[in-house]
């Protein structure tokens, strides 16, 4: 039986800035144009992260009943390594989206109703991505997922769920929040691309290759700064984003050097980082600037 310490791992604590970013640019974005609530900026963090850990979970229950995660480098497989029970995992999935969903349903009254069809689409996302008979993530289009779910629909949510509506800004910390998200995923793609290859997972980085992946991770982590330049336009403080510039250098030195398996762990919890300190820098200054 898994202990505590190891159904924490299992929800993999390094991908939550995925989670977090979202919600401090968003709000910063809703901030700009006077439009910040909050308490609804706290509700739509609770909502992200209880769906990401909600993901990782249905991640880790599908690919364990496949047998995917047999042989895996990387953060640990409560069903792959036999720890918890596949049901138990499905279950630990379940209550995690379920909560996200009634988050979302307090949003929703307080908002907008057609934000209904948007939580469907995201809960149907996060099961079918390893979850089902054809899942989606299995076909090289998970990187697209995370840029539209992790992207586009949290950043732009939690701007609009606030503000009451998006603006250009909103865009552009959207599709930079989305490009580092999806990079995270390239970079743990990369790491998995001969296990994958071997278990049938067709991922983006299977059908790319080697080298096209490590040169997809740098154009992922540079987009954020083109529209860092780009917000300039409403205030200059969120140059300050660019501290975020040197980790995302220093997290791409391992795909640069054709670094594989553990060797590019420090590559994705540098890219994570990178997310998180843009998020943070811009959030603020979109806020206070």
């Amino acid at each position: 039986m898994a202990t505590a310490a190891q159904w924490i791992e299992g929800a993999r604590p390094r991908t939550l800035p995925n989670a977090i970013a979202p919600v401090l640019a968003g709000t910063g974005a809703a901030a700009s144009i006077d439009g910040a609530v909050w308490w609804k900026a706290v509700l739509c963090l609770l909502l992200s992260l209880s769906l990401i850990i909600g993901v990782n979970y249905a991640n880790d229950y599908s690919d364990g009943i496949r047998g995917t995660d047999d042989d895996r480098v990387g953060p640990l497989r409560l069903v792959g390594s036999k720890l918890a029970s596949p049901g138990a995992v499905r279950n630990a999935a379940i209550g995690c989206l379920a909560l996200g969903a009634v988050l979302g349903l307090i949003l929703v009254a307080t908002s907008a109703w057609w934000l209904l069809l948007v939580g469907a689409a995201c809960l149907a996302g996060a099961w079918f991505y390893t979850g089902g008979r054809n899942p989606y993530g299995y076909s090289g289009f998970g990187e697209i997922a995370v840029f539209v779910f992790f992207g586009l629909v949290a950043v732009l949510g939690t701007q609009f769920v606030q503000a009451g509506r998006v603006d250009w800004v909103g865009l552009a910390c959207a599709i930079a929040v989305g490009s580092f998200s999806s990079a995270v995923l390239v970079t743990n793609n990369l790491r998995d691309i001969p296990t994958d290859s071997v278990s049938g997972k067709t991922t983006l980085a299977v059908r790319l290759g080697d080298t096209r992946t490590r040169t997809l991770h740098l154009v992922l982590i540079l987009v954020p700064f083109a529209a860092t330049a780009a917000m300039v336009g409403r205030t200059g403080w969120v140059m300050f984003g660019l501290a975020a510039l040197p980790l995302a250098i220093k997290a791409h030195e391992p795909v640069r050097t054709g670094k594989n398996g553990p060797g590019l762990i420090p590559a994705l919890a540098g890219t994570g980082l990178a997310l998180l300190v843009w998020s943070i820098a811009t959030g603020l200054a979109l806020t206070f600037g």
